[in-house]
């Protein structure tokens, strides 16, 4: 006997299955820019997740962005095309600042590690196995690092580290163990995906908050959390700044995930606010385009932004904490910014502008093919002790100090008292390579004496007499080799030779 089944395919899904890809259409968009399409996109992501289908928006149409409490969930490939959203940020519920517009999340969840109990800066292998390749978050909540200084003082952050493990429990060496964890407080395992997932184009239109200007960052734009990611041809416009408003952690923030390329991408620098810091005295807000927070192998690829890198109007575009191998190629962005360190950096083929480049970490921090109008060439954070625990190779580049200004430049800029505790020993470049170097600095001060390596990290530290509680490892060996000024003025040690009188200058020329 014959048996027939009976199969309901509802008809509002079958045309998604012939087509091959969900429109946000499908799921009640309009598209007019003016009827709020929130709850739509969403639906439609959720759909083509359950599916595993692409994402496509509609060319032409302009999706109107607004209130809701809905996060766009992305798990598959993405097209937005060439249509416009219009994120309105100037009237929404301030309950709402923190959750993201969309969030291009794994296919597996985290999960905890409680066995991994002890860790080793450098080991090799954890002693772990997993079914696929994670990246590690591990705390000790126990040790305090990053303990700040200055009008933004803090007690400090928890100690942390980013690795990555392959299943038998090697560690990615390229991208060390920074820290000796002798007690493990937390870990967290993040799957990778092994297939890449490209999101491209689309226009993105902040209209800008007008709350009170104080540290309650807004996060309003398309997280990542996924590892092996590529964003292309993307922009990212900013309008109805005033005379006030709070800050933003980034239009596109990379978090807890590795092997992320944005390339080909327009973003655009935030004005300026300022507010109380938590030493009680006036600061100006950090806020962000761009952010990367725990990732590793971050990439910037042919991305600039829309307004003039060199405009101090504008707070410098990118911002990182806790990250290792972070790349610059072929960018024109007022800022990079490494917090609360960076191992490995890599800036080429790239124009930064007012903010330059401000850092400090381990690893070796290359500069190369490159132009830098920031008030040093390299800038290590004097918040954050000034430290760079490794190498600092500057070759074929051109720096313009503070873009122009009568200013006296140097290549490397810090701060450091040797009097407050930043939770770790603090550390200058053991060697510094400046080759093939011209510093633009005809427009100089009276009484000008020539650019230096090292500005004045510390007017008090003049003589023998001063004494650092807390000692400052300063660098070995500087090689200078074909580096040329416009003014024809020769590169001084520093207006402070004292305290880098130890430091070994070798000098070459072709």
């Amino acid at each position: 006997m014959k048996r027939f089944v009976l199969v309901l395919v509802s008809l509002s899904v079958f045309p998604l299955f012939s087509q091959g890809v969900v429109k946000y259409e499908d799921h009640g968009a309009v598209g007019d820019g003016k009827t709020n399409d929130f709850a739509a996109i969403a639906k439609a992501h959720q759909h083509a997740n359950s599916l595993g289908l692409p994402v496509e928006a509609t060319s032409g149409k302009t999706y109107y962005i607004g209130q809701g409490n809905e996060t766009a969930i992305i798990q598959t490939d993405v097209d937005f095309k060439d249509a416009v959203f219009v994120i309105d940020d100037s009237e929404i519920d301030v309950n709402s600042r923190g959750r993201w517009i969309f969030s291009i999340r794994a296919s597996k969840p985290d999960y905890k590690v409680p066995e991994l109990k002890t860790l080793k800066r450098n080991q090799e292998n954890i002693g772990l196995t997993f079914e696929t390749p994670v990246l590690l978050t591990v705390t000790n909540s126990k040790v305090k690092r990053y303990i700040r200084y200055g009008a933004n003082q803090n007690k400090g952050s928890a100690q942390t580290d980013v690795i990555l493990v392959d299943q038998k429990g090697n560690v990615d060496m390229k991208a060390p163990i920074i820290w000796d964890f002798d007690e493990i407080t937390d870990a967290v395992a993040s799957p990778l995906d092994e297939k890449m997932l490209t999101v491209r184009g689309g226009v993105f239109k902040t209209i800008a908050n007008q709350v009170e200007s104080k540290y309650t960052y807004y996060a309003r734009g398309i997280q990542i959390m996924r590892s092996n990611v590529t964003i292309t041809g993307l922009r990212h416009e900013v309008s109805g700044e005033g005379d006030h408003g709070a800050p933003y952690s980034g239009f596109l923030n990379v978090v807890r995930c590795a092997n992320v390329t944005i390339q080909d991408t327009v973003l655009t620098g935030h004005k300026t606010y300022g507010t109380i810091g938590s030493a009680g005295r006036p600061v100006s807000m950090g806020t962000y385009d761009f952010g990367a927070n725990r990732a590793i192998n971050i990439t910037l690829k042919n991305c600039r932004q829309t307004n003039d890198i060199t405009n101090r109007k504008y707070w410098g575009i990118m911002g990182s904490n806790y990250c290792k191998n972070l790349t610059y190629d072929g960018c024109e962005l007022s800022r990079f910014d490494a917090h609360m360190g960076v191992a490995n950096a890599t800036i080429k083929n790239s124009k930064l502008g007012h903010q330059g480049i401000n850092a400090i970490g381990t690893g070796t921090f290359l500069l190369e093919n490159s132009t830098v109008y920031g008030g040093a060439m390299i800038n290590l954070r004097g918040d954050y002790g000034s430290t760079w625990e490794g190498e600092f190779i500057i070759r074929n580049c051109t720096f313009v100090p503070a873009a122009g200004a009568k200013t006296t430049g140097n290549i490397i800029g810090g701060s450091y008292s040797g009097k407050h505790d930043f939770g770790y020993p603090c550390f200058m470049p053991e060697t510094i390579v400046v080759e093939n170097v011209t510093i633009d600095d005809s427009n100089h001060p009276d009484n000008y004496q020539g650019p230096a390596i090292f500005s004045n990290f510390n007017q008090a530290n003049k003589d023998a007499g001063y004494v650092e509680d807390f000692p400052y490892a300063i660098t070995k060996q500087v090689l200078l080799k074909n580096v040329k000024t416009k003014s024809g003025k020769p590169i001084r040690l520093s207006d402070n030779p004292w305290m880098f009188r130890n430091v070994k200058v070798v000098t070459q020329n072709d």
